[in-house]
């Protein structure tokens, strides 16, 4: 199964968001055959709408375990985390009262990880986003219930109230603050993907890329911005090649044949192919990143809520307090994604404009 490449994450003139499949099948980029189809395989056993997805436990009272069950894509890890009441005074009554958080995402039928995928024991959803919503919740003083489901029964469990807040890859815009609220938690990155022993480096300059050829995945944000550049390097009388391959698997033998000088694709799913290739004889690196909202303006995830929930300023605190303790960055850490830090969260901090398509 293979889903079709768009977008990833970004606004569309629909108040629907967009699924972000240019994000799924980027973070799927490289994988080796059997990975890709164990991945599918353990995604679709939990096909099927939204469903209630297990959490990992096991751990000591006013511990949260973050990169358990990761197949190797993070450093399990265990962070000291308990309620902060001066925040968790902030919550709404009725989230407040059931004493739980509900967390949404939408990471069904296959996953995207290191973000959000069904672990290794073939069951749990693991990934950096899950595990960010459970630590939000420790501080709220709450008890996680993470619900799985498909991207589009995530925004319907929301807007329906059955779920709280959303930790799901979702890019703030400002087309989505007509229906939701955001607390943002990363940078919304890409990333240039190339061999360990390549030299080059990206360095935030399109002029770099000249004389290089770089694959990317049609009807993705990344290709627009990638012929873009193209476009800039032709009328300076330079030249950058954009190839196009069928499937991941297709790409990372590109590149590790260095048939391809670099892959462009989301940061996340870059830091987990480095995790995949790393005992392989082919390691690759990151050799730079770019907003994924263009030049002018740096993008950011961000927890959603309801519109007039009131639930994007306790979460944005309870964000604060994990970054001030340093919990934030052992859990970026743990996810191989330091560079998608951010110094606060805040709550609806300017997203895509409505003209950014």
């Amino acid at each position: 199964m293979r889903t079709p490449t768009r977008t990833p994450d970004r606004s569309s003139r629909s108040l629907l968001p967009d699924r972000p499949r240019g994000l799924r099948t980027g973070l799927l980029r490289g994988l080796t055959v059997s990975t890709v189809v164990a991945a599918l395989a353990t995604g679709l056993t939990a096909c099927g709408g939204e469903s209630d997805a297990a959490t990992t436990g096991g751990a000591a009272p006013g511990t949260v375990t973050v990169g358990a069950l990761s197949n190797g894509a993070a450093r399990r890890t265990d962070l000291e985390v308990t309620e902060v009441k001066a925040i968790s005074a902030e919550l709404p009554k009725e989230v407040a009262r059931k004493g739980r958080l509900v967390i949404g995402v939408g990471a069904l039928p296959a996953g995207f990880p290191p973000l959000a995928y069904v672990g290794q024991d073939q069951k749990t959803l693991t990934g950096a986003e899950p595990d960010l919503g459970r630590l939000v919740a420790a501080v709220l003083g709450l008890k996680p219930e993470v619900k799985n489901s498909t991207w589009e029964n995530l925004f319907v469990g929301i807007d329906s109230g059955k779920v709280d807040v959303a930790f799901s890859n979702v890019t703030d815009t400002e087309e989505r603050k007509k229906k939701y609220e955001f607390a943002s938690y990363r940078q919304d990155n890409l990333a240039f993907e190339v061999r360990k022993k390549s030299t080059w480096n990206f360095g935030g300059d399109y002029r770099k890329l000249a004389g290089l050829t770089v694959a990317v995945s049609a009807g993705t944000n990344q290709e627009k911005i990638l012929l873009e550049w193209k476009a800039k390097l032709a009328a300076e009388g330079k030249k950058l090649t954009v190839k196009y391959y069928q499937d991941n698997n297709a790409t990372a033998l590109a590149l590790t044949s260095g048939r391809i000088d670099a892959s462009f694709g989301p940061n996340p799913g870059i830091a987990y192919h480095i995790t995949q290739t790393a005992r392989t004889p082919e390691p690759t690196r990151n050799a730079g990143t770019f907003s994924g909202a263009g030049a002018t303006l740096q993008g950011l995830i961000a927890a959603t809520a309801k519109k007039g929930s009131g639930l994007a300023k306790p979460v944005a605190d309870a964000i604060d307090h994990l970054i001030k303790s340093g919990r934030y960055a052992q859990w970026l850490a743990a996810w191989h994604l330091s560079n998608e830090a951010v110094d606060t969260a805040r709550v609806d901090p300017p997203g895509l404009p409505l003209d950014n398509s």
